[in-house]
């Protein structure tokens, strides 16, 4: 991991906002990938992709509680991770009522709007799942803690690949164009975690008092996407055993990742 750490150094010069912004750009590219992949793979089944969004679950999960929730705790104390959860959780509860929306199994969401096509309704139900995933990984590099921020990345990398062939074949299912298509309607929903890498590194490197609110912010909304979104789509469809053990598979993984690259 010391390798690793000294080659995102050198490439990044150490500021750890221009580091917040390239691992944006990283987990964007493995988004990328696994959209990409329902071009050579045209119909992933369900059960497969159930299983493939519990896994994503699972490391999400793991990664809330030992990339940001525990360092929150130790960085400032329990109190301001605790209120940073809940606002991160608000967030996104407040973001699903407020913003139209359609998810592919569990519908329209949102305000009503008849302006909007049935695409960009789409895009923006994964852009509002992709959110919290971004601003974990610039909130990890702003915290200066390079080996834990790295750890974070790769996760949330890792499991972007599954979401974003989930994300491009829910695009085809909900009847939104060719396969070519649909992979840029993935692509274009993961595109958020750039900015939103780069501000949360940006403002919590520049206001390091807000660290553990920061972090738990990122923690909140990522557990709140999990409940709240993964879970229900995972479980509708009568493949729940298998998203299941995609969700434990998940979480061994990360745990694996947290102690091998510690």
């Amino acid at each position: 991991m010391e390798i690793v750490d000294l080659i995102f150094v050198k490439l990044t010069g150490g500021n750890p906002i221009l580091q917040g912004l390239v691992g944006g750009f990283i987990i964007t590219l493995l988004n990328t990938f696994g959209a990409l992949l329902v071009i050579v793979w045209r119909k992933p089944s369900e059960k497969l992709l159930d299983t493939a969004l519990g896994f994503a679950a699972g490391i999400m999960l793991t990664a809330s509680f030992t990339s940001l929730i525990l360092p929150a705790i130790e960085r400032g104390g329990f109190l301001p991770t605790f209120f940073g959860v809940l606002l991160g959780a608000i967030a996104i509860d407040v973001a699903d009522h407020l913003i139209p929306h359609t998810h592919a199994v569990l519908g329209y969401e949102g305000l009503k709007s008849s302006r909007l096509k049935a695409v960009w309704l789409f895009i923006i139900a994964i852009t509002i799942h992709n959110a919290p995933e971004g601003l974990a990984v610039g909130v990890g590099f702003g915290a200066g803690d390079l080996a834990n921020a790295l750890k974070l990345m790769l996760a949330i990398g890792i499991q972007n690949i599954p979401e974003g062939l989930a994300t491009s074949a829910s695009a085809l299912g909900a009847g939104l164009g060719a396969h070519f298509y649909a992979c840029f309607v993935g692509i274009r929903a993961g595109l958020v975690e750039i900015p939103l890498a780069l501000f949360g590194a940006w403002a919590v490197h520049i206001a390091q008092p807000i660290l553990p609110y920061a972090m738990g912010f990122a923690a909140g909304a990522m557990l709140y996407v999990i409940s709240d979104e993964i879970v229900p789509e995972t479980h509708r469809k009568g493949h729940e055993r298998w998203a299941t053990f995609g969700t434990i598979l998940g979480v061994l993984v990360m745990l694996y990742l947290d102690i091998a690259l510690g």
